[in-house]
């Protein structure tokens, strides 16, 4: 028990040092959402996908058989 008392006193009195998340945190948050926000961009324009989902002038009737 007294080990632990020790490492805990000890780590209360070291200085902060800051880790990963705290030196580049925001970096990746950024970039990652400048490749979502362009990869979706190209979706949107350049792939040639038809977003018109309404059905109206696509279908057509077909001829009445009796």
């Amino acid at each position: 028990a007294r080990g632990v008392q020790h490492t805990a006193v000890r780590r209360a009195h070291r200085k902060y040092e800051p880790n990963f998340h705290d030196k580049y945190g925001n970096v990746v948050l950024l970039g990652g959402a400048a490749v979502f926000t362009a990869a979706w961009g190209y979706v949107f324009t350049q792939a040639g996908i038809e977003w018109g989902l309404s059905p109206v002038g696509r279908i057509t009737p077909k001829e009445w058989r009796e």
